[in-house]
């Protein structure tokens, strides 16, 4: 159970440091985990351990974030150090956390856009505050200037959002109809074992930008910032018939109809400050698509994107200024020839279609004054006029319109549809994490599934987009992306980036099978339903947390992109998402790797009709009756020989 204090508190005595801080050649500080095992001298390589898939011979693991893996530090000097890793949580959602004023707030806990704490009310007689158990993006970092009271070694912040809520205490979906919080926690961090404390818990205010739409994925920008996400857009060409929004609108202002859905799928950046506390600011100029995670290429400028929809696009964003996403050209990809699910595939090309430049101020003040048929007109039925455009959009067919001198309104608040309209290759279906290895400068991205539309021969499949398979993937894959620089877009105008992808290709397959012994649909000891991606340059290792349908478990892989080795480090509770990865080679001299979970015993019939009986009750007994999710890291203790 992530939540008990005695195994915290154990696991400090024995000296527990976050992963390890690395020798020289890896990162700058000296292997000091623990005391007794003396100076080390410079690390020549890092690899991991892999644990096995927990199983019905132990239930209690399947109920429970499980790592049994370890990491392997070989030295300059032929000795070699194995640390056993460990889960650490800062809290559970639904805990009562310090507040850093002497108080305790709940942690997950949901806000409505005068700050004040929004109450279930679907059981007479059990009202109570809403949280959730979907903590999903993190970001840890430190600032120079940090002044929060109660650190007694070095201040450390992380910014976590949460996503949504899976259920109300009636058992009613509340999926997406819950203004998403961020807050920021304050950590102490110890000087001597590396492990981090949780002082301060801060909500940060989010009614300047509007309240916040299903924050998934997110990233730690090069300027120290955390990029959140607004996933899933809401259609406001039918928004009418949107009960999600309705009562996402309900709850954020008292009023079904007050929410505009122009509002929401963008980017919003969140600051955090010296003492503990955050800033929001929302860019509405990178696409509103279904957000998932960008990342920032190391020039300041290049923003890759992902697209968590089906009929969704590669996105690119160059902003004007460095560490400024305030202003910029919205790119979307075209899949050349050679599109393949094999590995050994050289790929296919990419070339880049210019959507137009905004800032983030214009594109906000077009969406506070324009209504969805000021843009465009779209139906969902054929209206038989040679003037309507045939789409797909999120796997339904539209047949679209666009109104004369809207062109940048359409593509930057009809993102997905523009896309169409000017021939992108709007194919892929669950397009989500993307990260970046700055050395072989070579950016990685999720597909979650492999179906639907970049099938061939499926409703929602179009030849023309250039990107199709003869038969679908559930299980997804990773894709490797090749950057350069002095490239134009399809119109000829040079790209102002040395970041943009040219070639993508497979990198690795997930592999579907029939139901096994435990249930599962897809190889157990491949990755399945890739979601979050990170990379971390020090340790040479791109680190994969599933989203599966697949895998009983789901679980958290790293793959050394050199020796081409795949390891499972962790598992997540049984019907849990894996989320909040951050990769962090060196805060003070110390490594860590950030991991979440949402949606423990979230049961899928055909995937765990095998265990549900049997593990159900040890998850809801772990995790506050399924309402409950965690957010923490993994640890390293020394192995001594």
């Amino acid at each position: 159970m992530e939540h008990n204090q005695s195994r915290r508190h154990a696991l400090k005595l024995i000296g527990s440091a976050p992963l390890l801080p690395l020798a020289s050649g890896l990162s700058a500080s000296v292997l000091s985990a623990c005391a007794s095992m003396g100076s080390r001298p410079a690390a020549r390589a890092v690899s991991f351990t892999s644990m096995a898939a927990p199983s019905l011979n132990n239930p209690a693991e399947m109920a429970t974030t499980l790592v049994k893996s370890g990491l392997v530090v070989d030295y300059v000097d032929g000795t070699q150090q194995t640390y056993a890793l460990k889960y650490q949580p800062f809290f559970m959602t639904g805990d009562m956390v310090p507040d850093g004023k002497g108080g305790s707030i709940l942690a997950g806990g949901y806000y409505d856009i005068n700050n004040k704490p929004i109450i279930d009310k679907s059981v007479a007689g059990k009202e109570r505050h809403f949280y959730s158990d979907g903590p999903d993006g993190t970001s840890l970092l430190t600032l120079a200037d940090a002044n929060v009271p109660g650190i007694k070694g070095k201040a450390v912040f992380a910014a976590v959002q949460f996503e949504y809520t899976t259920r109300d205490q009636g058992g009613n979906n509340t999926y997406g109809v819950l203004p998403s919080p961020i807050a920021i926690l304050t950590l102490d961090q110890d000087q001597t074992t590396g492990a981090l404390t949780l002082v301060k818990y801060h909500n940060v205010d989010m009614s300047s930008a509007h309240g916040l739409w299903i924050t998934c994925g997110a990233s730690l920008s090069p300027w120290n910032t955390h990029l959140s996400s607004e996933e899933y857009e809401p259609d406001a060409q039918f928004i009418a018939d949107n009960k999600v929004f309705k009562a996402y609108s309900k709850n954020l202002y008292g009023d079904e109809t007050k929410a505009n859905p122009y509002h929401y799928g963008h980017l919003p950046e969140i600051t955090i400050k010296p003492d503990g506390t955050g800033s929001v600011k929302k860019h509405y100029c990178l696409g509103r698509i279904s957000h998932e995670l960008i990342q920032v290429m190391p020039d300041n400028r290049t923003v890759l994107m992902g697209d968590d929809f089906t009929n969704g696009g590669l996105y690119m964003f160059v902003a004007d200024k460095e560490k400024d996403l305030s202003a910029g050209s919205l790119y979307v990809a075209k899949v050349g020839a050679g599109f393949s699910l094999d590995p050994n595939a050289a790929g296919a090309s990419l070339t880049w279609v210019n959507l137009g430049h905004a800032t983030s101020a214009e594109i906000e003040a077009l969406a506070n004054t324009l209504k969805p048929a000021d843009i465009m007109t779209a139906s969902k039925t054929d209206p038989n006029d040679a003037s309507y455009t045939k789409v797909f959009v999120d796997g339904v067919a539209n047949w679209v319109k666009l109104k004369p001198g809207m062109e940048k309104a359409a593509a930057f608040l009809e993102t997905h549809r523009y896309s169409n309209l000017v021939g992108a290759s709007m194919g892929f279906t669950k397009l989500e994490g993307t990260t970046v290895n700055a050395k072989d400068k070579i950016a990685y991205s999720a597909l979650q599934n492999i179906q639907a539309s970049m099938v061939k021969g499926n409703a929602a499949w179009r030849e023309s987009v250039g990107i199709t398979v003869d038969k679908a993937v559930i299980a997804g894959g990773v894709f490797a992306h090749n950057l350069a620089g002095g490239q134009s877009d399809v119109g000829g105008k040079q790209i102002n980036s040395e970041w943009v992808p040219v070639r993508t290709r497979a990198l690795l397959m997930g592999e579907d099978i029939p139901s096994d012994a435990l249930g599962n649909l897809a190889n157990p000891d491949k990755i399945a339903n890739p979601d979050n991606l990170k990379f971390s340059e020090k340790l040479r290792t791109l680190f994969i947390g599933e989203d599966s349908s697949t895998h009983v478990n789901n679980f958290l892989w790293a793959y050394n992109v050199d020796t081409k080795k795949l390891s499972r480090i962790a598992s997540m509770p049984v019907g849990a998402e894996s989320t909040g990865l951050h990769a962090v080679d060196e805060i003070h001299g110390w490594t860590y790797i950030m991991s979440n979970f949402q949606h423990a015993g979230d049961w899928i019939p055909a995937l765990h009709g095998k265990v549900q009986a049997t593990v159900e009750p040890l998850v809801r007994a772990n995790y506050k009756d399924r309402f409950g999710a965690a957010v923490g890291y993994l640890t390293g203790v020394p192995v001594l020989s």
